[in-house]
């Protein structure tokens, strides 16, 4: 069987470095950190540039944590600029290697299965790597790094830590400007068993290495020494993940992701509020986040039957989040009706005293329209009226823009829709 060759390219601080190049900056030498200006000095920096990497500052550190004296750009988050660039580079990848061999992991960083293509371009998998790059630089200005293993994982890992500590040759410009990293199974072994902290390693977070600490682990090596029971007692079925992971194996092939379907589809909806919200306030949030997903539903031809719930409070109160799922007698895409089923579960579960400063609303179970059902309670000719209309605000909001219609809760005092209408993924998008 033919041993695969994966690797995992990332774009070095993306946001920032895309926001030097608008500029006509070297994101290498500039300091230039992504975040909202508008928002308070706890806003969470988006991104980093290289060079303030380097000072030490975090990637994704609050503004007041960047160490005084250190004079830097501010650059307020455009998120449709990003994916912009982002789809422009993946066009540059599939130059080189086909869609179906490439995983796009996030934004800035992708999978991409080599194998077939090192005999067809007469290279090894550094040199295709290290080419791809140099195009992505010389197309975009931006910068990147890879990782390249023997499975998924250790594509994985040989980016997040082993690119990261490589070393280059100063005669080689090529290796200079776009590092490497190399993993199999062996020199994952050797290199990286006694690796601190955990917290390096993909999908070890502090949770997980708490719990591991707490068992007296602290390394990828006293895993695969540990009590396969105990790990398992511990962590249940993700301990068989856990243990792969610390021998360097994945089974997992970029076939298996592209083939793979859920049994269950859902969608979902979260915001960090700005500020605190009292228990009233909160509910309006809630509406809205209902109104803006059943749009969504009717758009895509789907219904719900079961929605979930989860409101957190401000952190200075010590206080676990309300979480509960409520269940409805029909599946619909009906916000009237799914408003009037979320509220009695916001009734239920939200604490009426403490402020409110996270909201998650998910729908479960989410089919196809033609899967719709009524009970006694429903009048079909009233749910038509109100499809139409949802369909009405859907096509305005198409030729428009989203705030081009707007329902009188969006005017109300803290209401958030019309700021979010204006934002990709809870953060602006840079065009007003």
């Amino acid at each position: 069987m033919k041993q695969r060759v994966y690797a995992c390219i990332d774009l070095k601080s993306f946001y920032a470095s895309v926001e030097c190049m608008e500029r006509g900056l070297n994101p290498l030498t500039t300091n230039l950190v992504v975040a909202d200006p508008k928002r308070t000095q706890t806003t969470i920096c988006l991104a980093v540039s290289p060079s303030m990497k380097k000072m030490g500052v975090p990637g994704r550190c609050r503004v007041y944590e960047i160490p005084p004296g250190i004079e830097y750009i501010m650059a307020s988050p455009r998120m449709k600029l990003y994916i912009d660039y982002s789809a422009e580079i993946y066009g540059i990848y599939l130059k080189y290697i086909a869609k179906e061999d490439i995983h796009p992991y996030s934004i800035d960083e992708v999978f991409m299965d080599l194998t077939d293509y090192l005999s067809m371009y007469h290279m090894n998998p550094e040199e295709l790597s290290r080419k791809m790059m140099a195009d992505v630089l010389d197309t975009t200005g931006i910068t990147a790094v890879t990782g390249i293993g023997t499975n998924l994982y250790l594509a994985k890992i040989a980016l997040d830590i082993t690119a990261k500590h490589v070393e280059v040759s100063e005669s080689s410009e090529m290796e200079r400007f776009f590092p490497i990293g190399v993993l199999d199974e062996e020199s994952y072994q050797r290199t990286l068993w006694d690796h601190r902290p955990l917290t390096d390693f993909w999908r070890i977070g502090e949770g997980i290495s708490r719990r591991l600490e707490r068992m007296g682990i602290y390394t990828m090596r006293e895993i695969t020494q540990a009590d396969e029971r105990l790990l398992y007692q511990a962590f249940g079925k993700d301990a068989e993940l856990l243990i792969d992971h610390a021998w360097g194996r994945e089974t997992t092939t970029m076939a298996d992701i592209k083939s793979y379907k859920p049994k269950e589809n859902s969608l979902s909806s979260s915001q960090v509020l700005a500020c605190d919200y009292n228990f009233e306030q909160g509910k309006l949030i809630v509406k809205e986040m209902v109104d803006l997903l059943c749009l969504e539903l009717v758009s895509k031809g789907l219904v719900t039957e079961s929605i979930t719930l989860q409101v957190g409070y401000a952190r200075r109160m010590d206080k676990k989040p309300a979480y509960g799922t409520i269940s409805m007698t029909i599946a619909t895409s009906s916000a009237v009706q799914i408003i009037s089923y979320i509220m009695q579960l916001y009734e239920r579960i939200v604490d009426r005293f403490t402020p409110i400063r996270q909201v998650g609303l998910c729908f479960n179970h989410v089919v196809d329209e033609v899967c719709q059902q009524y009970d006694l309670f429903t009048d079909p000719a009233k749910l038509d009226r109100e499809r139409r209309m949802q369909k009405a605000m859907i096509e305005i909001k198409e030729k428009y823009g989203k705030n081009a219609i707007l329902k009188g809760m969006n005017l109300q005092e803290k209401a958030m829709t019309m700021e979010r209408n204006q934002q990709i993924g809870g953060h602006r998008s840079g065009i007003d």
